[in-house]
């Protein structure tokens, strides 16, 4: 039989007994973010936390497609911050669910009318009525080059998706020198998010936040920048300024794509691009394609020596629950948005979903109840 997760998001009570533990990165990290670290070290190499992300412009689309196919809702629910698209052929860019733009591949694709301070707002609202159903939040955020938008949110899907256009050596290093023109650029931009993510802290919700994402390939402006001197500054600084804003309640969670080797298509190896533990709480990887090499497991697990792993994004799902037995250090995974449909009416993925959906290695949210004060799995018998 599957396990029963027993979790409380009471915030007096989980505030009142400060979490034992690992620690996060963070030394000021609220009882909120250390408890829910804690609980993925437990859960590591038992179990998979089910996840589904969802898009600005239809935050529970895809967790009711999870419903439809399984009966069953994921525990996490993840969604994007993401930027204003702005300009011709904006439809381009809509499998990323821009903020303005209807949920991807509907037709018409028009904008919505929502602003993006309306976008993000929702995006909060959102994020604490499913805290408070017991489900875990993680954010992430396309944002545009701070070189093209002058530290603002809009910009042309190829703002954001750079590929060789990126930042020149002399304009990271301007980038990454504080006070520069172009770094504060940059800190207008994180500005942007940071009072949305201030609310998420004052409500008592904790956000695996994993900015950033995918910086091993070439297609972000802020990827394809090896080395010492190149995304490593840019993560560090970031995850200063963020918590010297006083956010806590964020766990660091760094997401490469997994490696490969794909004409015109590259990612280059995880080490390349890792800020070090210090300023990583959990390692992720973003796989599409079916490609579920033992490698992307096994060396994010020696990278992070320890800490906890994840699937950032996944496209396909594993062909086989098996997969989650082989690679058993994954803490969550969660598809990206209209994947989960994959080929609408086709059985046998209708199939692969609920197989993964009912396996005991996958925990859903059915699973979760409260208890005072923590987090713990129990045998349900």
């Amino acid at each position: 039989m599957k396990r029963l997760i027993l979790f409380s998001f009471c915030t007096a009570l989980i505030l009142a007994c400060a979490p034992k533990g690992p620690r996060p990165v963070n030394p000021s990290a609220t009882a909120e973010a250390r408890q829910l670290l804690s609980f993925l070290y437990s859960i590591s190499g038992q179990y998979t936390l089910s996840g589904q992300h969802n898009f600005a412009s239809d935050l529970a689309r895809y967790d009711d497609e999870v419903y439809e196919m399984t009966g069953k809702r994921p525990i996490v629910w993840g969604s994007d911050f993401s930027f204003n698209d702005i300009g011709e052929g904006f439809e381009r860019y809509q499998h990323a669910g821009p903020l303005t733009i209807t949920v991807p591949f509907d037709r018409p694709c028009v904008h919505t009318g929502l602003t993006v301070e309306q976008g993000r707002q929702n995006i909060v609202n959102e994020a604490i009525v499913q805290a408070r159903m017991g489900r875990i939040i993680t954010l992430m955020w396309h944002c545009c080059d701070p070189r093209i938008s002058g530290g603002g949110n809009d910009c042309n899907g190829s703002g954001v998706w750079t590929m060789d256009q990126g930042p020149s050596d002399e304009e990271w290093e301007e980038l990454c020198t504080d006070g520069s023109a172009l770094n504060l650029a940059w800190k207008k931009e994180m500005d942007s998010v940071i009072p949305y993510l201030a609310q998420l802290q004052e409500a008592g919700v904790p956000v695996l936040w994993r900015p950033y994402h995918e910086m091993n390939g070439a297609w972000f402006w802020w990827g394809n920048k090896p080395g010492e001197n190149g995304f490593k500054r840019l993560w560090v600084m970031t995850y200063r300024y963020f918590t010297e804003k006083g956010l806590n309640n964020l766990l660091w969670v760094w997401d490469a794509n997994a490696p490969r080797v794909k004409e015109n298509d590259d990612a280059l190896p995880y080490e390349l691009f890792y800020p070090g533990n210090d300023y990583v709480d959990v390692l992720a990887a973003d796989i599409y394609g079916w490609d579920y090499k033992q490698s992307h497991h096994d060396e994010l697990v020696a990278l992070g020596g320890g800490k906890p792993i994840a699937m950032g994004e996944l496209g396909q799902l594993p062909r086989t629950v098996d997969t989650f037995g082989q690679q058993p250090s994954w803490t969550w995974f969660m598809v990206w948005g209209y994947f989960i449909g994959g080929h609408r009416g086709a059985e046998d993925h209708l199939n692969l979903v609920r197989s993964i959906y009912d396996s005991p290695r996958i925990l859903t949210l059915d699973e979760i109840v409260c208890e005072v004060g923590r987090w713990r799995v129990r045998d349900s018998r």
